[in-house]
């Protein structure tokens, strides 16, 4: 069993995917990673790890063969290797027993919100100067500049680079109609891509995958605005349910999440030795 499969088998008995996106995507593409680690019964893997470059390790253990140690077998390799930080997506309480019982603590979350769309969403307001339109080809190297100002200390989404927007843009679900763009008018600047919002549709769930503001625009209510204009085309589309990623102490972005109505559904949490 492939450790892509093996990650689907859990993720469908667990209800959250062990992998993140772009351990997926590195897997698809045939990425050896910097961490690629089996656990056996026989000839058969009943557990796994994997992490490329300089990102935490994520695990899984084959549903059908747990409590049988491999969890920790696995995690006590790791370590032995100077591996120290570790994904539990979902944060299950299994993932929690294990991570005390080899005296791993929690050092980041990422919280899961969910937005149940039971009418149109509040129309979006603009802040003065700024045009929101949809994506257009020539937009890709102005958003990842802007995404990598908006997301400059962020250790996954601020080394977004045009390979990566292209992977990820030449997915099953990308909908160019789906990715808006906040252009700045004024002399100065005018037609300066200041911020967008990527959407995002699987399984019938959207997600407000990435809403990225330039620094020079925060706090103007650029990032309330994109994000309601993606979630008007969400509903638009036929979506009720919305979900998105945010770090657990990203207050400014919480408030306006929250205002939105969005609440938490999971979290992840990163641990650490």
């Amino acid at each position: 069993m492939t450790l892509l499969a093996l990650a689907a088998h859990a993720r469908d008995v667990d209800g959250v995917d062990p992998l993140n996106e772009a351990s997926r995507l590195a897997l698809d593409a045939g990425q050896a990673g910097r961490v690629h680690m089996a656990v056996k019964e026989g000839t058969t893997v009943v557990a796994a790890a994997f992490a490329d470059e300089d990102a935490p390790v994520e695990l899984v253990v084959d549903p059908d063969h747990r409590r049988r140690g491999h969890g920790a077998a696995l995690v006590t390799r790791l370590l032995a290797t100077g591996e120290s930080r570790f994904w539990a997506h979902g944060d299950l309480p299994a993932a929690q027993a294990l991570a005390a019982a080899q005296g791993l603590r929690p050092v980041r979350t990422l919280l899961v919100l969910r937005l149940e769309m039971d009418g149109p969403p509040e129309p979006e307001r603009v802040p003065d100067g700024i045009t929101l339109r949809a994506f257009e080809p020539g937009d890709v190297d102005a958003i990842v500049q802007v995404n990598g100002r908006a997301f400059a200390s962020h250790p996954e989404q601020g080394a977004m680079d045009r390979a990566d927007f292209e992977q990820r843009a030449s997915a099953d679900w990308f909908d160019p109609a789906g990715l808006f763009v906040a252009l700045r008018s004024s002399v100065e600047r005018d037609g300066e891509v200041v911020g967008f919002h990527w959407t995002k549709v699987e399984d019938g769930v959207g997600e407000v995958y990435v809403v990225g503001v330039d620094p020079t625009e925060q706090g103007s209510g650029l990032g309330t605005a994109l994000t309601a204009r993606g979630l008007r085309h969400l509903h638009e589309s036929g979506l009720r349910t919305v979900d998105l990623y945010v770090e657990g102490d990203n207050d400014p972005a919480l408030a306006v999440y929250r205002r939105l109505g969005f609440t938490e559904h999971a979290r992840d949490v990163l641990y650490a030795a």
